[in-house]
């Protein structure tokens, strides 16, 4: 299916070859894989649910275009808008989102703050949820190559609605983290807070 993927330019002036090579050199082979997983299955979930494939796409590729980015790389974007001092205590785990974003408008010329953010928060999530942002932070966690528990109930939530999976990814993503006793980003926990309020409002 990636073979025939194409991309306009109403969102990025790249070229879909462009981000191939570019993924390729600076990323190992199983994370470029990962990624073209994502692309994947980011464009099946948006056509499933009548959404933007294009935007699904572009970003589900370009997701974790900085995961394997040095620390350096990410000070070099200091002087970008949002940038947060606070994500060197939290770890690459955090930082490759918004590093990955910078980097698309810095290399590739992604002019969609549709994309741009979908990449950006597919960390921690968000607290102004897109479809885009919901497509990618699910694809990411739930593409053919992943296994581990409770990646089947994430998929089957996702056949009932995008809304019954993202809210247990949101606890998951925070249970993991309790679980090995490791410190949870503020933002992460302000995703959680308003995710909850949210649906409490609407039931």
């Amino acid at each position: 299916m990636t073979k025939e993927i194409s991309y306009s330019h109403k969102y990025i002036v790249a070229s879909r070859e462009d981000l191939i090579k570019a993924l390729k050199n600076n990323l190992s082979k199983d994370r470029f894989e990962h990624c073209l997983r994502v692309e994947s299955t980011a464009i099946e979930l948006a056509q499933k649910y009548q959404l933007n494939w294009e935007r699904a796409g572009i970003a589900g590729l370009l997701h974790d275009y900085a995961k394997e980015d040095s620390l350096e790389t990410l000070k070099t974007y200091a002087h970008f808008p949002g940038f947060d001092e606070e994500w060197v205590n939290y770890g690459n785990a955090i930082w490759h989102g918004p590093l990955a974003a910078m980097k698309a408008v810095d290399e590739f010329g992604l002019h969609d703050l549709e994309i741009y953010y979908a990449i950006y928060k597919h960390t921690t999530g968000s607290i102004d949820w897109t479809n885009t942002a919901k497509l990618v932070f699910l694809a990411d966690y739930m593409e053919p190559g992943r296994d581990f528990p409770g990646v089947d109930q994430a998929r089957a939530l996702t056949e009932q609605s995008l809304d019954l999976a993202v809210d247990y990814k949101i606890k998951q993503n925070l249970k993991h983290l309790i679980d090995k006793g490791q410190s949870i980003y503020p933002e992460s926990l302000a995703v959680y807070n308003a995710w909850i309020n949210k649906k409490g409002k609407s039931e």
